[in-house]
């Protein structure tokens, strides 16, 4: 549960509050007008100090103090993908944008602040009784490197031979470098009968065989003796069903 920030407007002053808060769709948000929520923006960037008017240059909202630079905050009565295109498009105008929208019966998904901050944008959250929560300040993205998950993708990418899946693919079996590999075993043991770990290995060149026959995840494996193993009856079916894959795996 994402933990957002919220600044009243309904108090003499402006002041930080944590409200747990976060999951959306159309059908969530509030049945509240888009000028309706104009009033309850104007005086919150009142409070911050800005002047505040509405609908200039195509703007829905646009708040200047002082000699700062204009803050932009496009209002809609939904997170939909034309409020992103169109937030997106006014940051051509103003460095700062913010997108304002009704708060939701349920509570928004940690994604939605986390597309904002990806593409730059604020995120405004609009209450019946007057609070603006603050849910993402817009700001450049700067993403935290994840180093173990890209390596596991560099590790699949290089371990995987060909390109045996379609991309785009949903609600299908995938093709791994493991399941590969699992089929390497397979296609030795229907050849050579019942093998040693040992002999699996090294025939086959597959460094983790002793981790994939031990979980025997697709239940293709089963011990025949102390470190032999041996196809089972869904083995051998998965054989038959990867024949032409298993070929391809044997090409240098």
């Amino acid at each position: 549960m994402k933990t957002a920030w919220s600044r009243s407007t309904t108090a003499g002053s402006t002041s930080l509050s944590q409200n747990s808060q976060c999951q959306p769709e159309s059908r969530y948000f509030s049945a509240m007008r888009e000028t309706e929520l104009y009033p309850t923006i104007k005086s919150f960037f009142e409070r911050l100090g800005y002047e505040v008017k509405a609908e200039v240059a195509s703007c829905d909202v646009v708040a200047k103090r002082v000699d700062e630079p204009p803050v932009v905050i496009e209002i809609k009565t939904g997170l939909t993908l034309q409020l992103f295109f169109q937030a997106v498009d006014r940051l051509a105008l103003a460095e700062t944008v913010y997108i304002a929208v009704p708060k939701p019966k349920r509570a928004l998904p940690r994604e939605a602040a986390k597309l904002c901050r990806r593409l730059g944008l604020g995120l405004l959250v609009i209450s019946n009784s007057g609070n603006v929560e603050v849910l993402a300040e817009p700001e450049p993205y700067r993403p935290r490197p994840n180093v173990k998950r890209k390596a596991a993708l560099l590790k699949e990418f290089k371990r995987r031979k060909g390109d045996p899946n379609i991309g785009g693919s949903t609600r299908t079996k995938l093709m791994t470098a493991y399941k590969q590999d699992a089929l390497r075993l397979l296609a030795h043991i229907k050849a050579q009968g019942p093998s040693k770990l040992a002999d699996l290995r090294a025939a086959t060149k597959v460094d983790r065989a002793a981790n994939i026959l031990r979980d025997d995840y697709y239940g293709w494996f089963e011990r025949r003796a102390r470190g032999v193993y041996g196809p089972t009856e869904v083995g051998i079916a998965a054989f038959a069903s990867h024949s032409e894959h298993i070929l391809d795996l044997q090409d240098p």
